[in-house]
């Protein structure tokens, strides 16, 4: 029973879309490692840095869709295409979910502590993060931007991680944070991209309901265009960032040349005719593009240009 219930909540929480967010974070982190070890003083690993980050990425990530179930429930219930999640159907109470979110929340701002006494900034800035992450559930209703939104919330990723391992060198130099703002702003880019393509699904339901969207706003066609242009924003921030951060060299722009081709593959899969395809664009390759990126600065710092 006990297995159920658990299986369920990750059900709900799409615990297998971690991989959008996680690689992210784990690169800045690996990013800010880097620079930290080949600098003077030199900042050392700490393991329980490491548990830090993986904790608040996965406890603010299952708090803030544990919220968005319980905020968009009846919206579901409505919609033919979600009207099977757990909360419609009545696999899982609101009581429980929201019992999942508010402990997820606190276990959030606990597992910031691991960053004390050096770095209090987590601790400081944990209300203010999970407030910006809960608050992305209610901006359909008063903003076709939410895809930014949305696209801003995994941006923090990065740069909460960087925050949260380079916190002192901060108070002495804000600029050190550039490099993980490119980062975060190419991951915010990329995610509205790809947000604007899965809801060009909803977009007759949409305007119906009343809700915002870019698809339910101006169309699907000119929906996929936007797409694209924020896809080809993250490219070019990409490219940009070993400006900010020599470490990366003929590896890492290998790298990002993949992702501008899986990107485009992406496009490919989706025509505003045919929508049959979105759940693959939307998983499949953008999974690889997180993970892969990730994969690609670790390979460039350790064997490339960087070690």
């Amino acid at each position: 029973m006990i297995l159920k219930y658990v299986r369920q909540l990750l059900e709900l929480i799409r615990f297998s879309h971690t991989v959008f967010a996680l690689p992210f974070a784990l690169l800045a982190a690996l990013m800010a490692w880097w620079l930290g070890a080949h600098e003077q003083p030199q900042v050392p690993f700490r393991v329980q840095h490491l548990v830090g980050i993986l904790l608040c990425m996965v406890t603010a990530r299952s708090a803030a869709m544990a919220f968005n179930r319980i905020a968009d429930r009846k919206l579901d219930a409505a919609n033919p295409r979600t009207a099977g999640r757990h909360l419609p159907t009545g696999q899982l109470s609101a009581t429980s979910v929201a019992v999942f979110a508010a402990a997820s929340a606190v276990a959030f701002v606990a597992s910031t502590a691991l960053f004390l006494p050096e770095n209090p900034l987590p601790l400081m800035l944990a209300a203010p993060v999970l407030l910006f992450l809960l608050g992305y559930s209610f901006t359909k209703r008063f903003t076709a931007l939410s895809h930014f939104w949305l696209g801003a919330a995994l941006m923090l990723a990065p740069v909460s991680a960087w925050i949260a391992l380079r916190g002192q060198v901060l108070w002495q130099s804000p600029a050190d944070i550039l490099p993980a703002v490119v980062l975060g702003a190419a991951v915010m880019l990329w995610v509205a991209g790809f947000d604007i393509i899965y809801a060009c699904q909803d977009a007759q339901f949409d305007r119906r309901a009343g809700l915002k969207s870019v698809p339910a706003a101006i169309g699907v066609p000119w929906a996929l265009r936007i797409a694209a242009a924020c896809h080809a924003g993250t490219i070019l921030l990409l490219v940009a960032l070993p400006w900010l951060y020599p470490y990366l060299g003929w590896i890492y722009g290998l790298g990002v040349g993949l992702i501008a081709v899986l990107l485009l593959f992406e496009h490919l899969l989706v025509r505003p005719d045919d929508l049959t395809r979105v759940n693959v664009a939307f998983f499949n390759v953008n999974a690889v593009i997180s993970m892969g990126l990730m994969l690609v600065v670790a390979l460039d710092l350790f064997w490339g240009t960087g070690g």
